[in-house]
C-alpha cells in the first residue's frame, strides 16, 4: 500500500534553482516498487552532505513514429445492478390499486427480502420491478441491466422427466449463443448451487430444496445482472429453506442483485435490505433487517406482521414517509449484512459474474430445433405417456376388426352403410388421435412457456415444436390403422396410389385436430379444464360430420354448422377416393342408390379440395393458438410476441 506524499510542512526546504532531484524507488523481487516512507527530520548538515539524484539531459533524438494505441476498454459502470423504481403503482383493471406511489432504491449485489401480509401485493411488486408488468404510474429502472435478468416464479420451471444436467442443457441453448461452452455454464451454476452430484438425476426425483435450486440454476445459466424470485422458499422445511438461502447468499455476494419474496422470517436475516409492503400495496419500510425491528419495535420478523395489524394500513405508511423525510440514519443501507461478523468483508465465492451485456436471442429456425429435440426427449423418457399414445391407437384398431366384417367395399356383396360407417370412423380416429394427443402439451407446462418467452424464446418455434415433435407419432398411427384395414379386406382393394391418397387425407386431418387440441390447450389455465374439453370437441364433430345425418338433409342451422366440421371434409375426402359413388350406384345392394340419393353430391368433389379445407382450417387453429399465447403472455408483461 502507498502512503501520501510527503507536505510541505515535512519536507525539507529544496532551492529554488538546480537540478530536477527524483528519489529513487527500489523494487521487491517480484517487481512491484515499495514506496519508501516519508523522511524523517533531519539536522542541516547532514541536509548539507546528502548528495542529490541528478538526471542527466538526453540530447533531441529522432524517436520513431508511436504504434496504433489499442482502443481502451469501456469503463465499467459503477451502478451497474442498482435497482429503482420511482412512485411506481398499479391499477387493475382501472379500479383496484394493487400498489400505492411506492418508492425504493436496491444497491449492486444486495440481497432483498419483499415481505407483508397475505394479498399485499408482493408479488405484483416483484413483477414490476422485473420487468413483467409495466407499472400504471412511475418507472422502473435497473441500472446496465438492460436484457440481464432472471426471474423463479413459485411454480417449478425445468421438466420433471427428464436429468437434472440434460435440463440445464437444453435451457442453456435456448439462453446463450451458439458459440458459447454449454457444458461449462453448466458445470458452473451446478458448482454454484451444490448440485454437481445430481446432474444425472431425474428432475422428478430430486427433494424439495433441489428441485427449487435446479430452478434456480436455469435462470442462472444466462448470468443475470438481476435476480428476481418469488416465494423461493415456500413450502420448504427450515433446513432446505435456509439451503436456498444460502446459495441466494452466494450469488448475491458474487454482484448479482437479488430480490425475493418471503413469508418465511427467518429468510430476512440473511438479507442485506427488507422491504416491507402493507395491506393496500403501500410502502411501510425499506432498510436493514435489523433497523426494521427498531422501526416497528419488536425483537423479531414474524412480530412485524403483528405489528402492521395494530395499526391501519396508513398509519405505517405515514411513520415510514415521514421518518424518510426527516433524512435520518435509520435507513442507511449497510455495506456489509446483518449477519456478517464486524470487521470482516464478505468472501466472494467462485460463481459465474453477472453479465451487463444483452445476448442476442438465439434464431428461431434454431429455437424450434432444440424446442422439438427437448419434447421428443421428454416423451422417450415418459414411458407410461409414451405406452398411452402408442396404445390407444392399437386399441382403437382392435375395436375397428371386433366391429365391421370384412368385404364391405367388394363390388359383388356390398354394404353400403357399412362401408359408409368404415370411413366415418376412419376420419374420426385420425381427429381423435390428433386432438387428445395435443390436448396436454401447452397447458402443463405453462410456468415454463411464460418463463422462457420472457427468455426470447419466440411463440411461433414453441407451437410449431410441438406439430413436430408429435408429427412422427402420427404418421406412424395413420399409417398403421390404414394398413391393417387394407390387409384385413376392410378397405377398397385399390392400389398403391388409392391407399397413399387414404393415408394423405386423414394424415391431414390428425393434423389439423392437433392444431386444435393446441388451441384448446392454450385457452384453458389448468389441465383438468383441457380434459374437460375432450367431449366439447369431439361430439359436435360426431354430430355434424355428415356420416349419420347426411349434410343435405340436416336442418339449416345444422349444415352451416358442418361447415365448421373438419371431420366433415375428411369424411367426403376418404369417400371421393374409395370410390362410394360408384360402389353404390353400381354395386350389387338395393341399399346402395337410396343411400347414395340422400348422400347427394357429398361425395363429388375431388379429394384435393377438401385437403385446402382442412388445411386452412389447420393454419386457423394454428394461428388462434399463437394469438392466445400472446394474449396471456402480454398479459403477464412479457417481451413482444414474435
Amino acid at each position: 500500500m502507498s502512503s501520501s506524499p510527503p507536505g510541505p510542512a515535512d519536507s525539507p526546504e529544496r532551492p529554488e534553482t538546480g537540478p530536477v532531484v527524483r528519489p529513487v524507488v527500489p523494487a521487491d523481487p517480484a517487481g512491484l516498487p515499495h514506496w519508501p516512507a516519508p523522511p524523517q527530520p533531519v539536522d542541516d548538515a547532514a541536509d548539507q552532505q546528502t548528495q542529490p539524484v541528478v538526471i542527466p539531459v538526453v540530447p533531441d533524438v529522432e524517436l520513431p513514429p508511436p504504434s496504433p494505441v489499442e482502443p481502451a476498454e469501456p469503463p465499467v459502470d459503477p451502478d451497474a445492478g442498482r435497482l429503482t423504481a420511482d412512485r411506481i403503482s398499479q391499477v387493475v383493471r382501472g379500479r383496484q390499486t394493487i400498489l400505492r406511489t411506492l418508492s425504493l432504491t436496491v444497491e449492486p449485489g444486495h440481497l432483498v427480502a419483499i415481505i407483508g401480509p397475505s394479498g399485499a401485493g408482493k408479488t405484483v411488486l416483484l413483477e414490476t420491478l422485473a420487468g413483467l408488468r409495466t407499472p400504471s404510474t412511475g418507472s422502473v429502472h435497473r441500472a446496465g441491466g438492460v436484457g440481464s435478468l432472471g426471474f423463479v416464479p413459485q411454480d417449478d420451471i425445468i421438466h420433471r422427466e427428464l436429468p437434472l444436467g440434460r435440463v440445464l442443457r437444453y435451457a442453456a441453448r435456448l439462453r446463450l449463443p451458439a458459440d458459447a461452452d454449454v457444458d461449462a455454464a453448466v458445470a458452473d451454476v451446478l458448482t454454484v448451487l451444490r448440485l454437481t452430484e445430481r446432474e444425472k438425476v431425474r428432475v422428478g426425483r430430486l427433494s424439495g430444496g433441489e428441485r427449487k435450486r435446479a430452478s434456480i440454476a436455469v435462470e442462472l445459466l444466462a448470468k443475470p445482472r438481476f435476480f428476481f424470485l418469488d416465494e423461493p422458499t415456500s413450502g420448504l422445511d427450515p433446513a432446505t429453506s435456509a439451503e436456498v438461502m444460502r446459495a441466494l447468499r452466494r450469488i448475491a455476494d458474487s454482484g448479482c442483485t437479488v430480490v425475493l419474496t418471503s413469508h418465511h422470517p427467518p429468510d430476512v436475516d440473511v438479507c442485506d435490505e427488507v422491504v416491507v409492503v402493507a395491506a393496500g400495496g403501500g410502502l411501510a419500510f425499506t432498510g436493514d433487517p435489523m433497523k426494521a425491528r427498531e422501526f416497528f419495535d419488536t425483537p423479531t420478523v414474524a412480530g412485524i406482521y403483528t405489528r402492521l395489524d395494530e395499526h391501519n394500513r396508513d398509519y405505517w405508511l405515514r411513520r415510514f414517509a415521514d421518518e424518510r423525510a426527516s433524512k435520518t440514519d435509520l435507513f442507511a443501507i449497510p455495506a456489509l449484512p446483518v449477519s456478517a461478523p464486524p470487521g470482516e468483508k464478505r468472501a466472494v465465492p467462485a460463481i459465474p459474474s453477472a453479465s451487463p451485456t444483452v445476448q442476442p436471442p438465439v434464431a428461431p429456425l434454431r429455437q424450434w430445433t432444440l424446442l422439438t429435440t427437448r419434447s421428443l426427449d421428454i416423451l422417450a423418457h415418459n414411458r407410461l405417456t409414451l405406452s398411452i399414445v402408442l396404445g390407444s391407437p392399437v386399441a382403437i384398431l382392435l375395436m375397428f376388426l371386433m366391429l365391421f366384417k370384412s368385404g364391405a367395399f367388394d363390388p359383388a356383396t356390398p354394404s353400403p352403410n357399412t362401408s359408409a360407417m368404415i370411413l366415418f370412423w376412419i376420419a374420426f380416429g385420425g381427429f381423435f388421435f390428433g386432438l387428445t394427443y395435443g390436448l396436454l402439451q401447452i397447458c402443463s407446462e405453462f410456468p415454463i412457456f411464460f418463463r422462457e418467452k420472457f427468455a426470447g424464446v419466440g411463440i411461433w418455434p414453441y407451437v410449431l415444436s410441438k406439430l413436430a415433435a408429435l408429427l412422427p407419432l402420427l404418421v406412424l398411427v395413420d399409417a398403421l390403422l390404414l394398413v391393417v384395414l387394407r390387409l384385413t379386406d376392410r378397405l377398397p382393394k385399390g392400389g398403391f396410389g388409392q391407399l397413399a391418397e387414404l393415408f394423405l387425407t386423414l394424415l391431414l386431418a390428425s393434423v389439423c385436430a392437433m392444431a386444435l387440441g393446441l388451441l384448446a390447450s392454450a385457452a384453458v389455465t389448468e389441465p383438468g379444464q383441457a380434459t374437460l374439453m375432450l367431449p366439447m370437441l369431439c361430439f359436435p364433430q360426431v354430430l355434424f360430420g355428415g356420416a349419420f345425418l347426411p349434410v343435405p338433409v340436416m336442418a339449416d342451422v345444422g349444415r352451416w354448422l358442418s361447415y365448421l366440421m373438419s371431420n366433415r371434409w375428411a369424411f367426403e375426402a376418404l369417400g371421393h377416393t374409395a370410390g362410394v359413388e360408384e360402389l353404390w350406384r353400381n354395386g350389387k345392394s338395393p341399399l346402395g342408390p337410396p343411400l347414395l340419393a340422400s348422400y347427394e353430391d357429398t361425395f363429388s368433389s375431388p379429394a384435393w379440395v377438401d385437403w385446402l379445407i382442412v388445411s386452412g382450417m389447420t393454419l386457423v387453429f394454428l394461428g388462434a393458438c399463437w394469438l392466445v399465447l400472446r394474449t396471456k403472455a402480454a398479459r403477464r408483461g412479457s417481451r413482444p410476441a414474435r
